[in-house]
């Protein structure tokens, strides 16, 4: 059961020359129809006024601060339904933006040392900070450019309506026909207040496969493609267009034939959705009846109703590092047990495997004080940090011991390379075990541990590593950039990380060969795991889980069921 490829057009009758063509980034798959409409932002100029009373304006500029923070409040509020707490998160990071030392400080400082508004301050802070994250040489912290001007323009905006100036976003309206958004890019808290009912579609001139936009659009079930450049220019307003999310194609004033063979397309893809619908309650099964462990990624125990909702047999993989992400200092023992007890309780007995804390390369929080490196994913992360801060460590240890008698829990240790790594991190949950115990506080004695698999060195001495743990799970994503040695944070070599590669796969299979000689067993919880074309190659390499986004379990449960 596979979705419908953007060649099956020419297979079903249509000619795609009838329409001009245009071509970008798939960014979220599926098909809409409508007449595209360009995002205006009429926001007004924030030009420098001299000002008589410097400390009245950064009062202006307090109140206005602290009222955009509470829109983002309300508006992650929002976001918890439509997009889960993974995604919603963005929110509170841009809180935490507003609630910069550095960001406010020198907002203050412009409007004391200059005499001027707080708009062109807040404007002309933004620019810098926004040009400093433009610069570095890491494409997530590049990404927060965009952030700080979404959060910037939010300020603005409300100190530019108290003063009766409105910079509203306009969009023109074709009747009562769907509309295709397009736009430069789009900042998540636009993208998220989108009404589903009325925009069906989103093209943007740039953007990224990584934003936050595109995530949230994939997750609203909106089709989407980025990166058209030039061609995608405001001469289209009013164009009726046919958008392809899974190939990237926009096909502008379509013919009849062209429009029925999408139309087509779409009804099956609906059809296949409510097929899939008939694996749900079932197990994952082979055509030879081989059962495979299918479970869901995510990044907060408020996940845990999506992975219900997706029929997931629990959680395979539960990035801890969304709770030190979201924290303005080091989450403590008691707030990280209550969030650990609350998701194994609710997932009512389903595994849940929890990654210890993962931080560092393209995730880090400023209370760590991580030093600047060169290449982050390669430097002070994951493992090494736990392992040279064990006192973080052993708080996050504890927690997890003592939450893992109130569900299924096990835990995994990420970016292991050595032996000595998984021995040391085993005598740091020893310590905790004696701890626990000399405190009289209870906690599972029997839980499994496991370690993720996602270097050439943690693969290649699988077989020493596999006596010493309960499971593997292996990381697909760190996996490929090492072993090819392609910075997957790098737009510019994107071209050469190629997750098919023989030595990734090789690789895999080794680690699972090991895995199964030591008696234990071997999963994948990469982005490969989601990929449907894939799946086959996972199941005869050997695997025994993959755990992948919730929307992807039951294509992927379907899928399975068709093989050997």
């Amino acid at each position: 059961m596979v979705l419908y490829s953007a060649s099956d057009i020419t297979a079903a009758g249509a000619d795609p020359s009838s329409a001009a063509l245009l071509h970008g980034t798939p960014a979220s798959r599926g098909i809409a129809f409508g007449r595209i409409t360009f995002l205006k932002r009429e926001a007004a100029p924030a030009p420098k006024r001299q000002v008589a009373d410097a400390a009245a304006e950064q009062e202006r500029f307090e109140k206005a601060r602290t009222a955009a923070i509470a829109q983002l409040g309300q508006l992650y509020g929002a976001s918890l339904e439509k997009l889960g707490e993974q995604n919603a998160v963005v929110f509170q990071i841009h809180q935490m933006m507003l609630d910069d030392p550095d960001y406010v400080q020198q907002i203050n400082a412009l409007i004391a040392d200059e005499q001027c508004n707080a708009e062109y301050a807040v404007e002309t802070v933004a620019r810098r900070f926004a040009e400093i994250f433009e610069h570095m040489d890491n494409d997530y912290m590049r990404g927060r450019a965009a952030d700080v001007m979404d959060v910037s323009r939010r300020v603005i905006s409300i100190l530019q309506l108290e003063q009766g100036v409105a910079s509203p976003h306009q969009i023109k309206k074709y009747g009562d026909e769907p509309l295709i958004l397009a736009t430069d890019d789009l900042a998540p808290s636009e993208t998220v207040q989108l009404d589903k009912d009325q925009v069906v579609g989103i093209l943007t001139s740039a953007g990224s496969t990584r934003s936050h936009t595109v995530i949230f659009a994939r997750t609203m079930g909106i089709p989407a493609v980025i990166c058209m450049g030039d061609p995608l220019n405001e001469s289209l307003e009013g164009a009726f267009v046919i958008v392809d999310g899974a190939s990237g194609q926009v096909y502008v004033d379509p013919d009849e034939a062209l429009i029925k063979s999408f139309k087509e397309r779409k009804r099956n893809e609906d059809a296949l959705r409510a097929r899939l619908e008939l694996f749900r309650g079932k197990e994952t099964r082979t055509l030879s009846g081989r059962q495979i462990h299918l479970y869901a990624n995510i990044g907060s125990a408020d996940d845990i109703e999506l992975v219900k909702a997706a029929d997931a047999e629990g959680v395979g993989l539960f990035r801890s590092e969304y709770i030190y992400l979201q924290a303005k200092d080091f989450p403590s023992e008691e707030e990280q047990f209550q969030i650990y007890r609350d998701a194994a309780r609710d997932l009512e007995g389903r595994k849940l495997i929890i990654r210890t804390l993962d931080i560092g390369a393209d995730k880090t929080a400023d209370y760590f004080m991580l030093k600047h490196e060169e290449n982050p994913a390669m430097g002070m992360r994951a493992v090494r940090i736990c392992l040279s801060r064990p006192e973080i460590f052993k708080t996050q240890l504890r927690a997890l011991l003592r939450a893992s008698v109130y569900g299924n829990l096990a835990i995994m240790f990420p970016m292991i390379t050595a032996v000595d790594e998984v021995k040391s991190c085993l005598e740091k949950l020893d310590e905790c075990r004696a701890e626990l115990k000399a405190a009289g506080i209870p906690y599972k004695d029997d839980l499994e541990v496991g370690i993720m698999i996602e270097t050439p060195a943690a693969a290649l001495i699988s077989d020493e590593l596999a006596p010493l743990v309960d499971f593997f799970s292996i990381g697909t994503n760190d996996l490929t950039q090492f072993t090819l040695a392609v910075d997957r944070q790098n737009a510019e070599v994107g071209r050469f990380l190629n997750p098919y590669h023989h030595a990734v796969k090789k690789l895999i299979r080794m680690t699972v060969e090991n895995a199964h000689q030591a008696g234990i067993w071997a999963g994948v919880c990469g982005e490969l795991a989601a990929d449907e074309g894939f799946t086959h190659e996972l199941i005869s390499l050997g695997v025994d889980e993959i755990s992948v986004a919730p929307s992807s379990v039951l294509m992927l449960r379907a899928r399975i069921a068709t093989l050997a």
